[in-house]
Parts: structure tokens; sequence; C-alpha cells
């Protein structure tokens, strides 16, 4: 092994920097992987005892679609010779399967929307047509989803018919879509979205979104003075910008719930998502590459970065 203390696996260096500036102020020896182009040879002694994956479903977005199955593969290789890899190929193959954490949060009992999976229209619309509690309208997502590409939403399966017809790249990058039940909920309170680390609360936020569909909390993405952000999803007309609100309020069940759903899928750093409603929590999005936002971790009182090399040097001492 090299005199490393870890490596960091990402696809988008703006969204690392304020980890790898947490990692410097600590001294830390880090090395890194950038997934956009690289290679490595199966079985190749690992070159240190901690991996940190990072790695984004978005990518396609970036036109790194490569990096997504390469990590995959690396992630498996890693782990395969004893590796500890934190957010490991369990942990990234559900972040980016929409079907698989539905079906994750069924199997726990956890409030989910409803969804309907396709790979062809005239499948799904003799699907739809025994479907007769599926609700409309319904949002159109990619199975591999990530920064809100890709998200309509539809009336009935003639529309997404028509849209298809329209834009077929909608299908990339896996050729998979979902229709998912749109749940009514307080737009002026927004989303909540709890931030894990190591299976505890980091953190939860309000995200009210003014209907943008890109929810992402880096600073990259969604700038606190609302400019343009580095993944920004195209507008069909201007809106303002994302909200993003500290919440010490979280109930405890629906961080209970969420501390659930990253044992069960074997996240070590996660960024959960759910929708308050009358009837208890409804959760709809598992993110394992946990965005985290500067000025939230301030309200409570923390740099969040600082608490994720915490971790990381502490599952550093059990190596």
């Amino acid at each position: 092994m090299s005199d490393l203390d870890l490596v960091v696996i990402h696809e988008h260096p703006e969204w690392q920097k304020p980890l790898f500036a947490a990692l410097e102020r600590r001294g830390l020896r880090y090395g890194v992987v950038d997934l956009k182009r690289a290679a490595f040879r199966v079985g190749e002694r690992p070159a240190t005892r901690l991996y940190f994956n990072q790695a984004s479903p978005s990518a396609y977005m970036r036109g790194n679609t490569r990096a997504v199955p390469l990590c995959l593969a690396y992630l498996r290789t890693l782990e395969d010779q004893g590796v500890r890899v934190i957010n490991g190929s369990r942990a990234f193959a559900l972040e980016l399967s929409k079907t698989a954490q539905a079906s994750l949060l069924g199997r726990l009992g956890i409030r989910t929307p409803r969804s309907l999976v396709f790979n062809d229209i005239a499948a799904l619309r003799e699907l739809a047509k025994t479907q007769t509690d599926f609700p409309w309208p319904a949002l159109l997502k990619p199975e591999q989803g990530g920064s809100g590409a890709r998200m309509f939403l539809l009336e009935t399966v003639a529309e997404l018919e028509r849209l298809l017809e329209l834009q077929p790249d909608l299908w990339q990058p896996d050729n998979l879509l979902l229709l998912q039940e749109l749940v009514s909920y307080d737009r002026d309170h927004g989303i909540v979205r709890l931030e894990l680390l190591g299976g505890e609360l980091l953190y939860a936020m309000r995200v009210v979104s003014h209907g943008r569909f890109n929810l992402c909390p880096s600073e990259t993405c969604n700038p606190a003075d609302g400019g343009d952000g580095a993944c920004e999803i195209p507008l069909a007309k201007p809106t303002p910008p994302v909200e993003f609100h500290p919440y010490p309020e979280v109930a405890a069940d629906v961080v209970a719930q969420a501390q659930q759903i990253a044992r069960a899928g074997n996240l070590d750093v996660a960024g959960i998502e759910c929708i308050l409603t009358a009837d208890g929590p409804v959760f709809y999005d598992v993110n394992a590459n946990s965005n985290l936002r500067l000025p939230i971790g301030q309200a409570f009182g923390f740099d969040p970065f600082e608490r994720v090399v915490d971790y990381l040097e502490r599952e550093l001492a059990l190596l």
C-alpha cells in the first residue's frame, strides 16, 4: 500500500472542493480517482486502506455516461479484495435505480409513491389498463436519475407517448423510465431532506422548489445567491431559485425511518428526501452521493465537511 490515508472516487471536481479543503486542513493524505477518464487493472493492489465513493448517477447529464459503469466495476473489485469502501457497490447500485429504491422502501413498510416501470410505450399502455388505481397526473422520471434531469409532469399515457416521440433521448442512459405518483404536499413548506453520516442524522432541511426539479444541495448547483448553477437543468419558464432552510424541528419518526433506509441500503453517507403529508411522511429519493450545504451546517453551528472528515478519521482508526 502507498502512504495515502484514503482515496476519493468522483466525477465532479467542483462538488469535491469543500471536502478536499477539509481534508487538507486536517492534514490527511488523500488520492483521487476521477471517473471521467479512468482505467484500472483487475486485481491490482489497492492504493490505500480506505476509499470514499462520491460518484453521482447524474454523470451522464455532464457527458460522462461511462463514469457510472466503470465506478460500479471498480467498487466491486476493491470490495473483492477486502478494501473498506464508504458508500460501496451496494449503496451505489441502489442510488442508480429508482425501481430498487421504491422496492426497498416497500419491503421496509415505508410509504413511497406508487410507480410503473417500463421500457416500451405499448407495454406501458397495456399495463395502465389494469392499473385503475394508479393516479394521474404522474411524474415521468428516469430509472437512473440525478439533478432533477428528464422529469416531466404528465396527464395521460398519450401525452407521454407524444413527449417521447419528440424527445427520444429521454430514454437515456439505460432505456428504462418510471411513471411515479404525484404526492400532494404543502409547496410553501417544501420537501424535507435528511443528511445522514455513519447512520446518524447530521442535519435536516426544508427545500422549497418553486417548481424546479434540480434540488441538488451543492452550492455549485444551487448557489446561495440564486445565480445559475453548474448543473442547472433548463427551465421552460423562469422561476425563483430553490430555497434551502434549516429544519431542526424534524420529527423523530421521520429521522428513524431515514435511518432505517440507510441501514437497509448499506448507505454510510446519505441524503434521503421525503414529503410530509397529513398521513405521515412519504419517502421518494435516496442519494448515496450526499452533497452537503455549508450554510445549513453553519446554521446548526458546525461545518458539515469537517464532520465528514471526523467520520473518515474514525473509519481509518478501525482499519
